[in-house]
């Protein structure tokens, strides 16, 4: 079949999806009948979008045609639930792939966070001379034995875990936001942060209180330093487009990666409610230390199982971790579905 003769025996269909798309882009607009016609218009045109793609290559037939798909397919599986479907849509596509898209990044965070903490920890806990170093006797005995534990219950359970939520929100809007600086700053903030847990850590350590530590850290902490990781990553990849904007011009590149950076901090806001709550609520008033800390890994282990799971599935749907990745998704999507429908070609 030439060209001109299929679309001259398609155009009809063409045109009608395309009225059918300008008036869904308020579904309201839509009848329940139209609703249905454009589900089906959207399957027979995608059909028709693999047949031309495989048999009839014409760019700019393929090209309108992959427009209309993706608009269509925006209406159909996009707009269903106005205000509910973006914030659906953010939290199970758009914030997991923006962090998918950092792992890398995120793996360096988290190096810049533990290594610190391990270094300092088995310092202090294995050299007398550094234990003694980090602060007077009677300071490191009321410390180890009573303020470190004390602190968590210091004021009412709500009051201190919105304190350390907004602390913690303020760490990681500063971790990424610095990162603009060449990476410099938001190391700088990773690794003191992962130094001063590895000091408390070898203090515990060297006084044979490490139970009452990981009893008292692990509950809040993983999720918590996860979040700072992954905001440490985002700053990092900031200052790395600074240095190395790769094949896209220098400005565009950082303006486009601190979107994404803004993504993930919002993102972040969640993790670190919860990690606050946990806080406030469960490390220094539930008394059971095995309870506390099965709280904490099963925070820990749900935060990062999401992020992997629903991340790896939104970068093969085509986001990338963007609020305007949802047309390039649609397309992405249409083009799926017309490559898996070349199967049936007889179908156009």
């Amino acid at each position: 079949m030439d060209i001109d003769r299929y679309v001259a025996e398609h155009q009809a269909t063409w045109a009608r999806l395309d009225e059918l798309n300008r008036k869904g882009r308020s579904v309201r607009r839509l009848s329940a009948a139209e609703l249905d016609e454009i589900v089906s218009l959207y399957q027979r045109v995608s059909t028709h979008l693999s047949y031309v793609r495989t048999y009839l290559p014409d760019p700019a037939l393929v090209t309108r045609l992959t427009a209309l798909v993706a608009t269509a397919n925006g209406i159909v599986y996009g707009r269903r639930s106005g205000a509910w479907s973006s914030f659906s849509r953010f939290f199970s596509r758009s914030f997991p792939a923006a962090v998918w898209i950092n792992r890398w990044f995120v793996l360096a965070a988290a190096l810049l966070l533990l290594v610190p903490a391990l270094v300092l920890g088995v310092w202090i806990a294995s050299s007398p001379a550094a234990f003694e170093a980090t602060a007077p006797a009677a300071v490191r005995e009321a410390y180890i034995n009573d303020d470190f534990e004390s602190y968590y219950s210091s004021e009412p359970a709500a009051q201190f875990a919105s304190e350390v939520f907004t602390n913690n929100v303020r760490v990681a809007i500063l971790a990424f936001a610095a990162g603009v600086l060449f990476c410099v700053v938001t190391a700088y903030i990773l690794v003191y942060n992962g130094a001063s847990l590895g000091v408390v850590a070898g203090l515990f350590a060297a006084m044979g209180e490490q139970p009452k530590f990981w009893g008292l850290i692990l509950p809040h902490g993983l999720l918590e330093l996860s979040a700072v990781a992954v905001a440490g990553a985002a700053g990092l990849r900031l200052g790395w487009t600074v240095i190395d904007p790769g094949d896209r011009p220098r400005l565009p590149a950082l303006a486009e990666e601190g979107r994404r950076a803004a993504v993930i901090v919002l993102g972040l806001v969640a993790a670190f409610l919860v990690a606050g709550l946990i806080e406030g609520f469960v490390t220094g008033r539930v008394a059971n230390t095995a309870l506390r800390v099965a709280i904490g890994v099963t925070a820990f282990a749900a935060f990062w199982t999401y992020v992997v799971a629903f991340g790896r599935i939104a970068l093969a749907e085509g986001y990338t971790g963007l609020l305007s990745d949802e047309r390039r998704a649609a397309e992405h999507r249409a083009a799926a579905l017309a490559d898996r429908a070349a199967t049936a070609p007889t179908a156009a």
